[in-house]
Formats: C-alpha cells, structure tokens, sequence
C-alpha cells in the first residue's frame, strides 16, 4: 500500500479500478465529472479491465448497467443532482430486479435555482427506491466503502449507492492509502453472483407479476436489505485485517460525561470530529449506512452514553417537514424508554458548517424542534 494525494472523485475512480469492473457507463456532471474522466483515462491507457461506455444521458448509464448486470458483470456508474434524478425511473427497476449494482453519488444541490454547493437531497430523495445507501466523510472512506460495496451488493443482491459531498471531498486533495492492485484484488475476488441472461438459454427478464407475488417479492428485499449492517460490518472486519482501518454504520465518539451529541453525515461529520475539542461536553455520532437506517445501533449508543439531547445537522430539507436525517433519527428512538430530544440544525442548501454554528447550536437550550439559527447562514 501507498499514499497518494488525490481527491475524493480520484479515490472513487480508483476504487471502481481497483475492484476489477466488467463495465463502466456513466455520464459527466458536476461535481462528479472527475470519476469519469479518471476512469476514461484509466481504459485509454490500458489500465481498466473491463470496458468504459460513453453514453448520452445518465438515464441510458443506469440502463447499460441494468443490462450489463443482468449478463453477469460486475458494473459501476457515478452521477450527481440533476443527474440522479434523472435516472429515477430506473433506480426502481434495478433494486426490484436485484441487480448488484454500485453507484457513486456526489452530493449537489437540486434547482431551482441553479446552486453548485453539496445539499444532500438529492440522494436522500432516492431513500424509497431500494437502494442501500453509505454516507463517506472523506476521500479514504470514499475508497475503502466503495470497494468494499461491491462486496456488500453481490452479498445481499442490492444495489448500493456510495454518496459524499460536492468539492468538500470530490474536489479537496488527501493522502489517502491506496492497495496495490493484486491486493485489491485478491480482497474483493471475482463477481460473487449468477447471470440472468445466458445465450442460448431462455429468460424472462421484468415480467408481469402479481399484487400478490409482488408483495412476496416486496417483503424479501426489505427483510434482505435489513440484513445489510450485520453483513457490512462483517465485510469491514475482514477488510480491517487485511488494510488495518474498518468502519461500522455508524459510530460515536462521545467524551466522558457528555449528554449532548451531534449526529451527522458526510463531510459536516469530519468538521464536527475536528471542533470536538472546543464543543464543550458535546459528543459526535457519525452516521455512515442511511438505507437501511442503523435503528438498533443508534438506539444502543443513546442508551450506553445516556444521551439527552442529539443536534441533528442537516444539510437538507424535507419541505414541509424538515431535515431527512432528524425525521429517522426520530423515528429510530420512538421506543426508547428515554428519549432524547432530537433538534434539527438545517443547512439546506450546502452552507459550509462552521464552529461558530456549532458551537451556537449546542448553548441553545434543549426543546424539540429546530435549531434556529437563521437555518445556519445570515440571509442578505
């Protein structure tokens, strides 16, 4: 292994190099275009083992992927904002055919108006679609989690999308550890899944089904989805004896006597990690798997620490709700015998999260509901 200083969309690229794909198709979008001009230059050069496909819209990558997939190749794609929504309609397809797919997502803001900071919605409005989703605060995390969703999609038969933030990690250098090739490789072995398209042998791909088969169909991908943190912490810990770093779906560091917590996702939790020190007994959880959401992982932390009040930072809004990650976290704690106040702390739009809002956020007095804090930003 070595260091190399590159940027997050590098560590993407080269994780989807590293896990030996069949079959790139992916459209350029800001800010995710470096992953596919990386991967471009990667089959130019020779260094790509499967095959790079250029194609017209993001809506035709998924589909490639789609098809590829069901022939048995292990495939990649990476989108962003306008893009992913875009491919909406086929998300579902791909989840409800229980394709192993692995999607890269940068974080950008959904207009209108035409905004190039990294709110988190438009990823987080894919939550329902069926597809697993894994938040990365940095550009290591970027390419350890993406090589190792391979590994947790073909395990579980889902498809998984790796999300990070817009020019906080896909533009920003890092030294980040990267395997050799033939280490990667050897992790992560060959496709563990069976074609569904074989020539000369008879499939039917999509067919009309049943309310009542669908329902069957419906209820085994979120009984199997349910099984994914188990099966990813499994995945981390093999991962962690062989390259020495791991990560669970979630996870804490809460000073001793700290009652207060920030939960957060993304880039917003390394800058919380970071001003830990000066945020008076205030604690950090990291929350990593989204879809699905870690209820019981999350319920054991509140419980361990005694936790009474989480600041949820949200760089996103449900309109007319709120944050996406407050109303989970919500949802998660219903049956605690001690529940914790839940504040959101809103920073629609991918404000920078600052230690002047953090800091505000955690001498306001506890009370459920919103952190106002002009929503994190002076309006002008």
């Amino acid at each position: 292994m070595a260091y190399e200083l590159i940027s997050g969309c590098q560590a993407a690229a080269l994780a989807a190099q590293r896990a030996g794909v069949d079959l790139v198709a992916a459209y350029p979008i800001t800010p995710q275009t470096a992953i596919v001009e990386t991967l471009a230059s990667f089959e130019a050069q020779g260094e790509l083992k499967g095959e790079f496909v250029s194609v017209e819209s993001e809506y035709s990558a998924l589909s490639y992927c789609n098809g590829a997939v069901a022939a048995g190749a292990r495939v990649f794609t990476a989108t962003s904002s306008h893009g992913l929504a875009y491919m909406h309609e086929m998300t579902q397809w791909c989840s409800g055919a229980r394709f192993p797919i692995v999607m890269v997502n940068v974080n950008r803001t959904v207009g209108a108006p035409w905004v190039l900071d990294p709110d988190q919605g438009d990823s987080l409005s894919q939550r329902d679609t069926g597809w697993m989703q894994i938040y990365c605060a940095n550009a290591q995390e970027v390419f350890d989690i993406t090589l190792q969703a391979f590994l947790l999609s073909e395990e579980l038969l889902l498809p998984t999308m790796v999300v990070f933030d817009g020019f906080y990690i896909s533009h920003t250098y890092e030294p980040v550890d990267v395997p050799e090739m033939e280490q990667a490789r050897e992790f992560i072995g060959p496709p563990q899944f069976q074609a569904q398209v074989v020539p000369g042998i008879q499939a039917n791909l999509h067919g009309l089904s049943t309310g009542e088969a669908q329902l069957q169909l419906v209820r085994k991908r979120h009984e199997d989805m349910l099984r994914a943190p188990e099966i990813f912490a499994d995945i981390n810990n093999r991962f962690e004896k062989v390259f020495g770093r791991g990560y669970m779906p979630v996870e804490a560091v809460i000073p001793e006597g700290a009652k207060t917590a920030f939960l957060a996702a993304g880039s917003t939790a390394e800058t919380v990690r970071w001003f830990l020190p000066e945020l008076e007994s205030c604690g950090l959880i990291q929350l990593r798997m989204f879809r699905p959401f870690p209820k019981d992982e999350l319920g054991r932390i509140v419980e361990e620490h005694g936790l009474d009040r989480l600041i949820i930072v949200d760089r996103n809004c449900s309109t007319g709700t709120g944050g996406y990650f407050a109303q989970e976290t919500r949802a998660a704690l219903y049956g605690l015998n001690e529940r914790p106040v839940v504040q959101d702390l809103l920073l629609a739009g991918g404000i920078d999260l600052t230690e002047d809002i953090l800091a505000g956020a955690a001498q306001k007095s506890p009370g459920d509901g919103f952190v106002d804090l002009q929503w994190g930003v002076e309006l002008r």
